[in-house]
């Protein structure tokens, strides 16, 4: 009996567990949809990207916790219903009461957290949301536990399935929605690709700018330019870079999926008027093939 009690409590333990991370990373992923539906004007692109990996951490976290949750609590509220040792019950009991006490802590942090942000200047609809994000998913939480240890569930057994229903058609809506506002795996990817392009790129320019400082004149070819070492190719699927020297300087080209993202709030660089090329911090492009042109200083 004893061992059966250990192992149940182990369950309901993991069960607490798998509630509070499901709640916390559903919190973050919706917070990060709040922030990519209402963009506060004074944050960078760097909050866009912030957000769209909240939402990319929520929906990982949520989709594997919250099952987790599920299974452990079914289990738990069967073996309660069939153990009836008054120690297993108190010590259940017990175990929910610290954790609404813990949990409600953390996540009263979280409030708190909110409502500093919007003291700080944060969009006064985006704290509303958040605000309601977190009372609502804990406040469901905490109702649910607060009847459970009354032994309500389980005495009333398809009331709780229809709570678990409810609860399970929220946190897909969360899931779905935050889809919805992302990109899809395929595209993060090609947007990988074309990140990958510049980097290639902005090798290859570097190469011919020292070539250029060096001999003063501009590479026939790039494989002139890289002599004995490899040059940059591009990813698979996608075409090869091409370098053309044109009558005022040289132009790189490459094919992209997407157009460039124009980031706000970005320091621009210093232009240095000793270097021999005009136009060299310019990467913004267009989706297919594009040519960044590269002027020389006469």
């Amino acid at each position: 009996m004893e061992h059966n009690t250990a192992k149940h409590f182990v369950l309901q333990l993991g069960s607490l567990i798998s509630l509070y991370l499901s709640l916390s990373f559903l919190i973050v992923l919706l917070f990060g949809v709040v922030d990519l539906l209402l963009p506060n004007p004074s944050e960078g692109y760097w909050a866009v990207e912030s957000a769209t990996g909240n939402v990319r951490l929520g929906i990982a976290m949520v989709v594997v916790f919250f099952p987790t949750y599920l299974i452990l609590t079914r289990l738990v509220n069967s073996i309660r219903r069939e153990n009836k040792n008054a120690t297993y019950l108190t010590l259940t009991r017990w175990l929910i009461y610290v954790s609404l006490l813990i949990g409600g802590g953390v996540l009263l942090g979280d409030l708190a957290t909110v409502i500093v942000s919007f003291l700080n200047g944060d969009i006064t609809l985006r704290f509303i949301y958040k605000a309601l994000t977190v009372l609502l998913t804990t406040g469901i939480a905490f109702q649910y536990y607060i009847l459970d240890v009354q032994g309500f569930w389980l005495k009333n057994e398809k009331k709780s399935v229809i709570y678990g229903v409810g609860a399970i058609t929220m946190v897909l809506l969360a899931v779905s929605f935050g889809f919805n506002n992302i990109a899809t795996p395929a595209t993060v990817q090609a947007q990988k690709l074309d990140e990958k392009q510049i980097q290639d790129l902005q090798q290859i320019q570097w190469k011919i700018e020292s070539e250029l400082d060096l001999n003063n004149k501009l590479p026939a070819t790039l494989v002139d330019l890289y002599a004995e070492f490899p040059v940059p190719t591009a990813p698979e699927g996608r075409e090869p870079y091409t370098y053309e020297v044109t009558e005022s300087g040289f132009k790189l080209c490459a094919t992209f999926s997407a157009p460039s993202i124009v980031a706000d709030n970005i320091y621009p660089e210093p232009v240095d008027l000793t270097r021999p090329i005009k136009g060299l911090s310019n990467w913004q492009y267009k989706d297919g093939r594009y040519c960044f042109e590269r002027a020389i200083k006469k």
